[in-house]
């Protein structure tokens, strides 16, 4: 629920327009948090337009390339390397991120042979 909030909010204020008022109301009327932690998070979206859908959108690319290494790997697929090759370079565009991805893949697949 935490993230659905999120996304909602974050698109309503950015796309839609929503005042901080109604992004405040929108987080009280489904949620329990305290007053204290809406009021953070609400500011936290305003000032970065797109951070809970970023999150989001990152989470499931990275967890379509982990299903994507454990088919092509099978029981060669070690998560330890491929948190390396997701961490390793730090923080780069999703297309950079699946690239590094690929290759780490079909160098694995390589050396197996």
């Amino acid at each position: 629920m935490w993230r659905a909030i999120r996304l909602v909010v974050d698109t309503g204020i950015h796309d839609f327009g929503w005042s901080r008022a109604r992004a405040i109301d929108f987080f009280k009327q489904n949620s329990a948090e305290n007053d204290h932690d809406i009021d953070v998070e609400i500011d936290r979206y305003i000032m970065t337009p797109g951070y809970a859908l970023a999150y989001k959108v990152g989470q499931l690319k990275i967890a379509e390339l982990r299903t994507r290494a454990e088919q092509k790997l099978g029981d060669e697929f070690d998560i330890r390397p491929f948190h390396d090759v997701v961490l390793g370079a730090g923080a780069v565009p999703l297309d950079v991120l699946e690239r590094r991805v690929n290759e780490w893949i079909d160098a694995q697949s390589i050396s197996e042979n």
